[in-house]
This record gives structure tokens, sequence and C-alpha cells, in this order.
């Protein structure tokens, strides 16, 4: 086979340094723009960048130029130094070591994008830590719980 074919779709998930409340009204808009522009300029196709106040969700294509890894190194560090310059109230900003990334069946990208856009309404419900738990149970993903939060 001449060709390499790949089309893989991520659900990725980090959070605030500690799951502080660091993702204000004021610059989440900005934020999931800024996330979703670097992905792009890497060439993972955003499709959908949201979160609530103390982590982000993106779903994007993952391009076959780039590890999972990196991908999240480039995200997390660009993010982070980009947030610092948006005024006083944001210079302690950091994200949390670790994320979580999902593979996402193109069947169900419309599920992952309305999960994404529901956000505030989901966590009036359930914390960040829970549902991080209950999509580690549904990818059957084993974890250690001395080191999830970290």
């Amino acid at each position: 086979m001449g060709q390499s074919l790949v089309k893989t779709y991520l659900h990725i998930i980090f959070s605030t340094k500690y799951r502080k409340p660091m993702i204000t009204d004021d610059i989440e808009n900005e934020l999931y723009n800024y996330l979703g522009g670097i992905c792009k300029n890497l060439d993972c196709q955003p499709i959908k960048v949201g979160g609530y106040i103390n982590h982000i969700h993106i779903l994007c294509r993952l391009s076959n130029n780039i590890t999972i890894a990196k991908l999240l190194q480039e995200v997390k560090s660009n993010s982070s130094k980009w947030i610092k310059t948006k005024g006083i109230q944001h210079k302690n900003f950091y994200w949390q070591n670790g994320y979580g990334a999902f593979s996402v069946n193109p069947s169900q990208i419309n599920t992952v994008i309305n999960y994404i856009s529901n956000q505030k309404t989901h966590h009036k419900r359930k914390t960040f830590e829970k549902e991080y738990l209950a999509l580690l149970k549904k990818y059957q993903i084993d974890y250690d719980e001395r080191y999830i939060w970290d």
C-alpha cells in the first residue's frame, strides 16, 4: 500500500491546576478559540472546543504527523503562556499535569459535540472529577487514584 491513510478523532480533556475555577466568563470563548487555533496550526482540525470553569474538552481530528503527547504539550504550554497575558487575574494560571485522550467513533461525533456544548448544564449535576472518572470507566482505562489528580 503506497498511501498512509488515517482519520482519528480524539476527545481530549484536561483541567486547571488543582481544578481551580480559573476559566472565567470573560476569557472562556477567547480561550476556546485560541486552543482551537493551536490545534489547527498543528494540522489537528478542531471540531469543538469547550469546557467549564476548571477544565477543557477538545474534539479534534488528529494529524498523522504528530503524537497525542506532542499535541497536548503544545496546546497546554502555549495556551498557558497566552492566558497569562490576558490580565493580572490570570497571572497564576496553570494547567494540571496529564490529560485524558479518548478515541471517538465517527458515528459518535455529533454526540460528543453536543456533550461539549452542554458542559455548563452538565456540571450543574456532576463535578469534573465524577465526569472524568466516568469517562475512564466507560473507556475501560486503568488508573491509580493516587496520581490521577496531580
